[in-house]
């Protein structure tokens, strides 16, 4: 449908007798001036909590798109996001769905965004590909790399518009510090730090790498399904276990190893991905990991990495070196103002720091660069999700394509797996292998509860 236009597509579904989907006529008569319902990319949104939600709310805003329905496994969730998609448009047309392969199955759907909990990221994705369908992926991609490749060789094969949800690349800020790297200004680069939220900090917002790591308060108590949650349905691909009250909170699907790797890959994701787009090696990664991490100290639900220090080295001997907030307070306070998350380049004239609320470079005159036609200039988009739909109507490629996607998730599964087995691991860029170490390959597979399959 993509290739040929929805106009195409109607008609042809008309002459054989079908009966496609439409879009109802008084939710086009509600948008006002804009493109008509044959070049407007309609929406499917699959999973509506907090990043779903807003997600939404950005392309709400979009002349270029239409939102047309909502899935969820929570009732409340998919019916508040109904409402107010049919609230924004001023006309009923929203479904809200509580089983995803059905949107999945809706004719005149042409692009999706999953906001899941991490576990169905990759599963989601792949069988919306499959259906034809654009994706738009939150990050981090998923919970086993191994699902991640086969996803990356199918949206490859399908020519699929992919982007991810780090959307750091639309922000001028980080783009510029890219450009400066990119074009030499910092002159040689010699090593790059990272960091982000971690469970440490997010406990109670303790920004103190002495602090005891305890577990997060959890119910950990079986208790019944509420009315209203498809539990069978979250589960999905993961291990079955009884329900909690806590398991299916914001806490449970960051902090719950069978959902997630923790907040090494769902935050590191942001300050990774800015690292690799200054470094210019989106198409790989690093080829050494060492690195240390501590857990709760209280044993319970949440049971990811709860802080951590990962240097990261690449082929050309450059070092990244990737730490949670407590771990990065006392590093980063020597050079800058303390910031929960950032990535910062050292070159052999100066650095140059970046995060969400501010731009800082050893040279500030740096900051006020003017380019020059030869000069490179480094993907420009303003707007995430704006940028996803324009590129579903031109066919281009996004600002976050499928390879930046695997490969900064890559970074994170390398430095958890270092983490874990307690050892180097050497990473075989061509192969895609961990070099000599097959307990530590295993980490980088997951066997999907059936009858989910990937």
């Amino acid at each position: 449908m993509q290739k040929a236009g929805r106009r195409s597509f109607l008609k042809a579904a008309l002459a054989a007798g079908a009966a496609p989907w439409l879009i109802p006529a008084g939710v086009v008569r509600a948008q006002g001036p804009r493109p008509t319902p044959s070049n407007r990319v309609t929406l499917g949104y699959i999973g509506v909590g907090s990043m779903g939600t807003a997600g939404m709310r950005n392309q709400l805003n979009n002349p270029e798109a239409q939102v047309v329905a909502v899935c969820d496994c929570f009732r409340e969730r998919r019916e508040r996001a109904a409402k107010l998609v049919d609230g924004t448009y001023q006309a009923k047309g929203c479904s809200p769905i509580q089983d995803f392969r059905e949107l999945l199955g809706r004719r005149d759907i042409d692009a999706v965004e999953i906001a899941t909990a991490d576990h169905w990221h990759v599963p989601i994705a792949l069988d919306a590909v499959r259906a034809g369908k654009d994706v738009y992926v939150q990050k981090p991609l998923g919970t086993a790399m191994r699902w991640a490749w086969v996803l990356r060789d199918e949206v490859k094969r399908r020519k699929t518009v992919f982007q991810y949800g780090t959307q750091q690349r639309s922000d001028g800020r980080f783009r510029l510090v890219c450009e400066l790297v990119r074009n030499g200004v910092l002159g040689k680069i010699r090593r790059v730090e990272v960091w982000c939220h971690s469970m440490a900090t997010d406990v109670g917002g303790i920004f103190n790498p002495g602090s005891t790591l305890r577990t997060l308060h959890a119910d950990t108590a079986t208790a019944p399904v509420p009315d209203g949650l498809d539990y069978d349905m979250w589960l999905g691909p993961a291990p079955a276990k009884y329900y909690t009250k806590s398991r299916t909170t914001t806490h449970g699907i960051y902090h719950t190893y069978d959902y997630a790797l923790g907040f090494i890959a769902g935050w590191g994701a942001h300050p990774v991905d800015i690292a690799q787009w200054g470094l210019g090696t989106d198409g790989t990664v690093p080829v050494t990991y060492t690195g240390t991490g501590r857990f709760p100290d209280v044993p319970g639900l949440f049971d990811t990495v709860a802080a951590w220090d990962v240097t990261c080295t690449y082929a050309d001997g450059i070092s990244m070196r990737f730490m949670d907030g407590s771990v990065a307070l006392p590093v980063i306070s020597k050079y800058r103002h303390p910031c929960d998350h950032g990535t910062t380049f050292f070159g052999e004239n100066g650095w140059v720091s970046v995060d969400r609320g501010s731009l800082i470079a050893s040279h500030p005159e740096w900051l006020r660069t003017q380019w020059g036609e030869r000069d490179i200039r480094l993907y420009q988009s303003r707007n995430q999700w704006a940028n996803f739909v324009a590129c579903v109507k031109s066919r281009q490629p996004t600002v976050n394509p499928i390879d930046t996607a695997v490969n900064g998730d890559l970074i994170s599964h390398l430095s958890d797996i270092s983490i874990r087995t307690g050892r180097t691991i050497t990473w075989d860029p061509q192969r895609e292998r961990i070099v000599g170490d097959r307990a530590a390959e295993a980490y980088l597979h997951r066997v999907p509860r059936l009858p989910w399959k990937v």
